[in-house]
This record gives structure tokens, C-alpha cells and sequence, in this order.
């Protein structure tokens, strides 16, 4: 009979995975989304939608950054505009649907290409080319 003490059972490793979970999650900082609804009233359900869709800019960026979301209708046109601001970075995306939640969606998904693309840039320039005598080097071993 096996006893509880031991931590080999299923219970154990989740609780081991959700630690460790928490753990990697503490090191990512939060991302600070604040909603602006014009001509709209606020609705609690748009603004969690929005916080869940741009949290994950501070995980691509690995730092504090803030994100500004405004929700616009006029008549039947639902507009959106988001901007995010990290540090020198400031990214900007509008969009027009005739819903608010696919507002959301595709400002999320423009926002996430421009972050790829932003942080590819970064790691094209991260990479340095060889110096002179490395060249050097690599060709007398031939």
C-alpha cells in the first residue's frame, strides 16, 4: 500500500506543475490594460474580453507595458484603436467590423504580427557579423 507522503501519485505532479507554473509566471511582468468606451456604455464582459486578449503583450516583450484600447460605435460601425507603449516601443492598430468582439480579435491579431515582426528586427540585429580574424581563422583551418 502506498502512502500519501511519497508524491508519486497524480495529485502530486499537478500540484508540482501548477507550483511550477506560478513560479515561471511571477518572472513575466503584467500588462496594464485600460479600456476607454465612447459613445457606449461600459460593459464588463468587453473589458475582461480585452484584458484576456492583450495580456499576453508583456510576455512577448518581457517587460511592463501598457496597453490603451478604445471601443467606438457609430450608428452601425464599430471602430477600435489600441496602442501599446513599452519603453521606447509604441505600437498602433485601428479596425472597423460591425462587431466588437471581432474588433478585439483582429486588434489583437494586428498588434501580435507587429510585436513578430518587431522582435525578429531585434534578433536580425542581436546577431553580429565575424570579425576579420575570425574570417581569418576559418579559412587557414581549411
Amino acid at each position: 500500500m502506498k502512502s500519501s507522503t511519497t508524491g508519486v501519485g497524480k495529485k502530486s505532479r499537478a500540484t508540482a506543475r501548477k507550483v511550477s507554473r506560478t513560479a515561471s509566471r511571477r518572472g513575466t511582468p503584467a500588462a496594464n490594460v485600460a479600456v476607454t468606451f465612447r459613445h457606449l456604455d461600459p460593459s464588463a464582459a468587453l473589458r475582461l474580453y480585452a484584458e484576456r486578449k492583450f495580456a499576453h503583450c508583456a510576455r512577448h516583450l518581457k517587460r511592463a507595458c501598457e496597453v490603451h484600447l478604445i471601443l467606438t460605435v457609430d450608428k452601425y460601425r464599430q471602430c477600435g484603436e489600441v496602442t501599446v507603449k513599452s519603453g521606447r516601443l509604441a505600437l498602433t492598430a485601428q479596425e472597423e467590423t460591425k462587431d466588437l468582439y471581432s474588433v478585439i480579435d483582429l486588434l489583437a491579431d494586428k498588434i501580435d504580427r507587429q510585436l513578430k515582426s518587431h522582435l525578429g528586427r531585434t534578433a536580425t540585429r542581436k546577431t553580429r557579423a565575424a570579425s576579420t580574424g575570425e574570417i581569418m581563422a576559418a579559412e587557414e583551418e581549411r
